[in-house]
């Protein structure tokens, strides 16, 4: 999941107090700048878990920032990326390490992000119950091992990682 996010000069005007790592806010922060955020020119990119498991997590991470990029409704003069990579892509660009914390703009694509995916997590959560997704939103969390141990792999699992692996191949591990 990667958003990218055109921020104003005045976007303080606009109501976006506050801006900030989206890790470092409340989730009710992070909702409320959801909206404001998305009224704003945005583009959300999604790996699905069959592209990561054949590209790898870092692959897949750079694809999902070409597609929120792309996904902006013109193409920008220079894209400020979170990280220590940029993609491949033909906008001219530059990586900021800790940018989330460090670039306005960073914080509010990281609110999108976030707030996007949490929702995605939720929705998962009820379609697949027993895994605890709504509430941790991971796969390391005692909760959703005990899903995985209970009710199995789904096809949301990644089957690259290698918890999962071993649950899919014990034999394997």
């Amino acid at each position: 999941m990667a958003a990218a996010v055109y921020l104003p000069p005045d976007y303080e005007a606009q109501g976006l107090i506050g801006l900030n790592d989206s890790k470092k806010l409340s989730e009710k922060k992070r909702e409320a700048l959801f909206e404001p955020i998305c009224a704003l020119p945005h583009g959300i990119g999604i790996a699905e878990v069959g592209e990561i498991d054949t590209l790898n997590i870092l692959q897949a991470s750079m694809l999902a920032m070409q597609r929120a990029v792309s996904a902006l409704p013109f193409t920008p003069d220079f894209a400020l990326v979170d990280g220590n990579r940029l993609p491949a892509w033909d906008v001219p660009s530059d990586f900021l390490i800790g940018g989330d914390a460090r670039s306005v703009s960073i914080a509010a694509a990281s609110i999108v992000a976030k707030v996007t995916r949490d929702r995605m997590m939720v929705a998962l959560d009820a379609e697949f119950p027993g895994y605890g997704w709504a509430g941790n939103k991971g796969y390391g969390v005692k909760t959703h091992q005990e899903g995985l141990a209970r009710l199995g792999v789904t096809p949301h699992h990644r089957r690259s990682f290698a918890p999962i692996r071993k649950i899919l191949s014990p034999d394997a591990a």
